[in-house]
């Protein structure tokens, strides 16, 4: 197995660039997922890890469970604890961390025309909170989530880490805007999310076989033109003071109401 120890090697560079920058991670086709667990859940899930890095501290620790995880990547590269701090989206990192070639678990255009319960996300930007939308979709049985381009990447290493798995597993599609893809899906009933005294109360929709639910961004809610393109407003009831929910946890009350 190859050793690195300098920050100057140019696969630490390209780890780097994998970490912070969206734009490589489309053009080189790959991402990382860093810890244990979701490197497994990769394998797991048939992801393809391109390789496998880990310190030898991590080697000997989780020999057991590296075991098969090193048989199933495409090579395994040693990196010392410098450079993998160094590379590492984590205060604590366990010492394990994948290079993961970009999923195919895309949505085909006939899979949503047969109908199915979607969530859209319109400029979601907090990559925890995507991850938590995706968990939250794998763990109710949404047929899949669908990103207006300027949500934050889906590949960002917060929101593989925060999905807990599962961006192995949930079908998506990144579309130029929410508005377009409800204009080339007419057949899916669609709801705009919104904090409006006008807005449908969540509680009282029937949700019917094909239908998409649209949440906004965290700060400014859906774009105009995404609430004009919806055949209907919703709104979550609350007590209190509060005016609202934030993306994640909207996200989850809605999947349930959609889904029950």
């Amino acid at each position: 197995m190859q050793i690195i120890t300098s920050k100057e090697n140019p696969r630490v560079k390209t780890l780097v660039k994998l970490r912070t920058n969206a734009r490589y991670r489309r053009q080189s086709g790959l991402f990382v997922a860093e810890g244990l667990r979701v490197c497994r859940d990769a394998m797991i899930s048939s992801a393809e890890i391109a390789t496998l890095y880990a310190t030898e501290a991590a080697m000997e620790k989780y020999a057991d469970k590296l075991e098969e995880l090193i048989a199933y990547a495409g090579e395994t590269v040693i990196l010392s604890e410098a450079v993998f701090s160094h590379v590492s989206d984590t205060q604590n990192p366990q010492g394990v961390l994948c290079a993961i070639k970009t999923l195919d678990k895309t949505l085909q255009s006939v899979t949503i025309k047969n109908g199915g319960k979607f969530l859209a996300l319109d400029n979601v930007q907090d990559p925890n909170n995507l991850g938590t939308v995706l968990r939250s979709a794998e763990a109710f049985g949404v047929s899949g989530v669908i990103l207006s381009n300027d949500c934050c990447d889906i590949y960002n290493p917060k929101v593989v880490r925060g999905s807990m798995g599962a961006v192995f597993r949930v079908p998506f599609l990144v579309c130029t805007s929410i508005a377009d893809f409800l204009a080339e899906n007419p057949g899916l009933v669609s709801y705009a999310a919104v904090v409006d005294s006008d807005a449908e109360k969540i509680t009282d929709i029937s949700f019917g076989a094909s239908c998409v639910v649209v949440i906004g961004n965290e700060g400014n809610g859906l774009k105009s033109e995404t609430v004009s393109a919806c055949q209907h407003k919703i709104t979550i009831p609350m007590n209190g003071n509060a005016e609202s929910l934030n993306a994640s946890a909207a996200a989850t009350v809605i999947i349930w109401e959609m889904l029950r």
